[in-house]
């Protein structure tokens, strides 16, 4: 069972560094992409900046400025997500075309011991195509699933993929919500 759990979280690894790349051949290294990631950051700092310069500011002007600077960042953001896509979509066949292979192989094998007792709608996903009643018991896909999505946002920070602390604290990517929505 540990070489198994071992196997699974080195191909979440190796899976991780193929999406990855994937993405940095159909993205990263696009001008396009560059330049929107280099003009989202920019505008990100500047709304910062000004948020914190006139902060709560009663002035209407000065409100309707930062709006327009939130409405700029906003498209620019669902501009960046867009030319995502493509790579999105990509990965998404490649992740599934392995995790279907993979899934095959370790179908009906018990891969892991959870130390707890998933909650009922998700032991069919950590429980799938075992046997036996002890949902403990852990199927490769649940396990594979959690690690990629551990490990991809990792490496996406290792290889400076993810986006900056400024942008994120902004929001609004193609499915967030919009800058200033919870104000």
């Amino acid at each position: 069972m540990w070489s198994d759990t071992i196997l699974i979280v080195f191909i979440s690894i190796c899976t991780a560094f193929l999406g990855e790349a994937l993405t940095w051949v159909l993205v990263y290294r696009t001008e396009k992409y560059q330049r929107l990631k280099a003009e989202v950051d920019k505008q990100s700092k500047k709304l910062e900046r000004r948020k914190e310069t006139h902060g709560d500011s009663l002035d209407k002007s000065v409100k309707k400025k930062i709006e327009r600077y939130e409405e700029k960042l906003k498209n620019n953001n669902r501009d960046l997500s867009l030319v995502k896509m493509k790579s999105m979509f990509a990965t998404g066949f490649a992740f599934t075309a392995l995790l279907s292979m993979f899934n095959s192989i370790f179908d009906g094998r018990v891969v892991a011991q959870l130390p707890f007792t998933p909650i009922s709608w998700i032991q069919g996903l950590s429980h799938r195509n075992l046997s036996g009643d002890d949902y403990t018991d852990c199927s490769f896909i649940f396990l594979y699933i959690l690690c990629t999505m551990s490990i991809r946002q990792n490496i996406q920070k290792l290889l400076g993929f993810a986006p900056s602390r400024a942008a994120s604290k902004q929001g609004g990517g193609l499915f967030g919500p919009a800058p200033g929505q919870f104000k």
